[in-house]
């Protein structure tokens, strides 16, 4: 299997800590922007796209701040993806810090594809 490549991307976000969290951490949040249908049963995450299931496990989350996922078809592999939460001490302003795996040939299309959905979740949080 080839080594896939570990890239972090950062948004800024023009909402509160509080309200993204529910939207990153819950299957109805995600659902809203990340997939077109979650489901939850436990820490498994069923994530449907045009009819595709894909699942997940959640391997941690922390109120407010950050939720990380392993696809299940990558059970065996180190990779993950983690969607953050920052907010800067003095401005106060609010980013969303995506920590993903690609392989080589496949990181600006996974850049792009994260970008994408990042812009549908400001949109849905009225931030965009």
């Amino acid at each position: 299997m080839e080594e896939k490549i570990k890239y972090e991307l950062e948004f800024p976000i023009h909402a509160s800590p509080s309200l993204i969290y529910q939207y990153i951490s819950t299957p109805s949040g995600l659902s809203e922007w990340f997939a077109d249908n979650v489901n939850s049963r436990g820490e498994l995450f069923k994530f449907i796209w045009d009819g595709a299931e894909e699942q997940a496990k959640l391997l941690t989350k922390k109120s407010g701040e950050r939720v990380k996922f392993r696809w299940l078809d990558d059970e065996d592999d180190p990779y993950y993806f983690e969607i953050r939460i920052q907010v800067d001490e003095i401005t106060k302003d609010v980013s969303l810090m995506i920590t993903d795996y690609a392989e080589e040939d496949e990181v600006e299309e996974a850049k792009m594809l994260w970008t994408n959905q990042i812009s549908d979740l400001k949109q849905v949080l009225g931030s965009a």
